[in-house]
């Protein structure tokens, strides 16, 4: 059996934010470890029926950067329930809600001037 090893490194500052965020897989082609302003990991554990997450960002993460950042999740998050669940009109509604928040923060950029 093949077995790859993900390692993610998180560089805290005083008040234990995080500063930076590190990730290397071990079956990847990059030599270093990438740098990574935000993630989010979900674990699903069946016997509690309960999602295990972590979030975390820095504080280099942009507001913008972070609606893009939710907006690519959730349209991967519906072409993988898609292919888990063989159920494309519900993925249909992931994606539609995904581009009403895209255009919804836009909106709201533009009208702050931001």
């Amino acid at each position: 059996m093949n077995k790859s090893t993900i390692t993610i490194d998180v560089e805290l500052d005083q008040n234990k934010l995080p500063q930076q965020i590190l990730w290397k897989a071990s079956n990847s082609t990059a030599d270093e470890a990438q740098k990574a302003k935000a993630m989010m990991i979900a674990f699903w554990d069946g016997k509690d029926k309960s999602a295990l997450r972590v979030d975390l960002w820095t504080k280099e993460m942009m507001v913008d950067e972070m609606a893009d950042f939710f907006y690519q999740t959730f349209m991967t998050m519906a072409d993988t329930y898609t292919r888990a669940t063989n159920q494309p009109e519900l993925a249909q509604d992931i994606k539609t809600f995904a581009k009403n928040f895209y255009t919804k923060f836009r909106d709201s950029q533009l009208n702050t001037g931001k």
